[in-house]
């Protein structure tokens, strides 16, 4: 009997825990600081158990995993080192979804030497990303082509069906960290030269993506893209990019709400009875009198330009209150967000993720493109909990069962992990679709 312990029993650990309660001769464990999270992915299976877990005890957290033959850590990221060093310490298998830090990576040494891997960035971005892409980049290198351009894009969305809304987006969880995210600078390569975007200036740069099979989205920067051209070994690249998938009017709406300040993370003690017209009079020092047609001026846009249509829509020139527990101007924009922006019963999500390839051969160029779209299930698991939850569910069954016999700190990006991992997925309806064409 295999014994896994699962840390953690978030949004996403629902179709990991299920996969793995399915593999014949599992045991599985969640532990959870809330027990009855963890009860209710067991959902009474006979080969599962249910513990309530103070995660600062690190005794207690030693102990877990020394009874355990392999850890899957879906705690907060902050967490997985000390999950890591104990799982060094009693020579056990590790795998998370997160992407490796500076403190995890130096437990590499010590992981060799103790003879068991700790798999990181196993989840969909980072994750599927990584697989997918290296499983293209390794044909091309056996076939003899030389990749000259890279572009990654990828993003989280409401269905087609489920995009109901100004803004082109939904929240399955708290969207703090979207939010977040629009203010990171980002860097990528393009034809050999470094291009840089300030964070406060990430939404101005965005422009049309044609998604094969679907259609068009807008895509923008996404963190330092660069690193991944050593990661993933291609230093023939003259460019390489890796993006954010949104809907049309994403960026345009986002670069507003940033210009006007709404994504400040400094405390603040006015904003006590406060509502959201007077916020945004404040904002952009109107009078009130006209605030539409004096935001428009502020932001440098036409009363009738969609950011101004979608701002009206989520609330800020109503005479509504802001919210109760709002400490911060992005508190209040994540609460509203969050509140105006939720997925209602049986709506969709769906994932997207599109790799572009251009390729020089000795008699021609070409371009190959390898498409993922995939949707939630209605009334069931998102799209997103499984391509986060799958990939490491599978992975922790490859180790057990001796597919996986690496050691060290690792990512997928090696045959060894990725091949079984994204055959399995196939099995469960994850794959590409690929197409090649002469440029």
């Amino acid at each position: 009997m295999n014994r896994l312990l699962v840390l953690g029993a978030g949004l996403v650990a629902g179709p990991l825990v299920r996969y793995l309660l399915n593999v014949e001769g599992f045991r599985v464990t969640v532990a959870s600081r809330t027990v009855e999270k963890a009860r209710r992915l067991i959902a009474g299976a006979s080969n599962g158990a249910a513990l309530s877990l103070d995660v600062g005890d690190e005794g207690a957290v030693g102990a877990l995993i020394a009874d355990h033959d392999l850890s899957i850590s879906l705690l907060p990221y902050v967490r997985h080192p000390l999950v890591a060093r104990l799982c060094v310490k009693h020579r056990k298998p590790m795998v998370t979804t997160s992407y490796v830090k500076d403190e995890m990576r130096a437990l590499d040494g010590a992981a060799r030497e103790a003879g068991v891997i700790l798999l990181n960035e196993i989840g969909v971005d980072p994750g599927i990303d990584h697989m997918s892409a290296m499983r293209v980049i390794d044909r091309i290198a056996e076939t003899g082509g030389t990749l000259v351009s890279f572009t990654s894009n990828t993003g989280g969305l409401p269905a087609p069906d489920a995009n109901d809304n100004p803004f082109g987006y939904k929240f399955s969880w708290a969207p703090r960290g979207v939010i977040l995210a629009g203010k990171n600078p980002a860097r990528y390569l393009a034809d050999g030269k470094i291009v840089d975007v300030p964070g406060p200036e990430l939404f101005a740069h965005h422009w049309p993506c044609e998604v094969k099979g679907f259609g068009e989205l807008e895509v923008y920067p996404n963190r330092d893209a660069l690193p991944y051209i050593e990661a993933y070994g291609i230093p023939t690249v003259r460019s390489m990019f890796r993006g954010t998938l949104r809907y049309p009017g994403w960026c345009d709406t986002l670069k507003a709400i940033a210009d006007l300040g709404l994504l400040e993370e400094s405390e603040r003690d006015d904003l006590d009875g406060e509502t959201f017209a007077r916020l945004t009079a404040r904002l952009i020092g109107s009078d009130g009198s006209d605030l539409k047609g004096d935001l428009a001026r502020h932001l440098g846009v036409a009363v009738d330009a969609e950011p101004i249509i979608d701002l009206e829509w989520l609330g800020l020139f109503s005479d509504e209150p802001l919210p109760e527990a709002a400490n911060t101007y992005l508190d209040v924009t994540a609460q509203r967000m969050l509140s105006k922006m939720k997925y209602a019963p049986g709506e969709r999500d769906m994932l997207v993720m599109q790799h572009e390839f251009v390729v020089e051969r000795s008699d021609r160029k070409e371009r190959i493109t390898a498409t993922m779209v995939d949707y939630g299930i209605p009334n069931g698991d998102s799209s997103m909990s499984r391509l986060v939850g799958l990939p490491a569910a599978i992975a922790a069954r490859s180790i057990l069962q001796g597919e996986i016999v690496l050691t060290g700190v690792r990512t997928p990006v090696v045959p060894e992990i990725y091949e079984p991992v994204l055959a399995e997925l196939a099995t469960l309806g994850v794959s590409f679709r690929e197409t090649v064409e002469t440029v």
